[in-house]
C-alpha cells in the first residue's frame, strides 16, 4: 500500500483572506481504539472553521485522521488533540470540532471543542425575511 497514515497536516494559502467564510469538513469514517478495552470506536468528526491566512489540505487531513486508527484514545482527549493540531497548523480565526461517537456500551458520546482568535470578531449574522 503506497498511502500511509500521517500526522503531517499540509496547508495552502487562503484564496480569499479578505473575506470571512466558513469551511465545513465531515469525516464519517473516523476510528480510534478504546484505551480500556482496545475495541474500535467509530465517529463522525465535523470541522467548521473560518480561515485566516492558511487552509488545511484535505488529503493530508484524511491521512491525519487515519493516524488515530490504531491508537487508544479517550473521546475527550482525541477531540481536543484534533483541534489543537489543526489550529497549530493553520491558525484560523475560529474553529469548532464536533466528534459524534457511535454507541459504546449503550452510551453515545458527543464532544465539542472550540478555538477562537481573540483579535477576530465574527461578522454580524444577516437575517433575511
Amino acid at each position: 500500500m503506497t498511502t500511509q497514515p500521517s500526522k503531517n497536516l499540509e496547508t495552502f494559502v487562503n484564496p480569499r483572506p479578505e473575506r470571512d467564510y466558513t469551511i465545513h469538513i465531515s469525516t464519517p469514517e473516523f476510528t480510534c481504539l478504546c484505551p480500556k478495552t482496545g475495541q474500535p470506536d467509530f465517529a463522525t468528526i465535523e470541522i467548521d472553521y473560518v480561515p485566516a491566512e492558511l487552509c488545511v489540505e484535505l488529503k493530508s487531513l484524511k491521512l491525519y485522521m487515519w493516524s488515530f486508527r490504531d491508537r487508544g484514545a479517550f473521546h475527550e482527549a482525541v477531540t481536543n488533540e484534533i483541534l489543537d493540531d489543526i489550529v497549530n497548523a493553520i491558525q484560523p480565526y475560529f474553529m469548532r470540532v464536533r466528534a459524534v461517537f457511535n454507541v459504546r456500551g449503550g452510551v453515545y458520546t458527543t464532544v465539542v471543542v472550540e478555538h477562537r482568535n481573540l483579535e477576530w470578531h465574527a461578522p454580524e449574522l444577516v437575517n433575511l425575511p
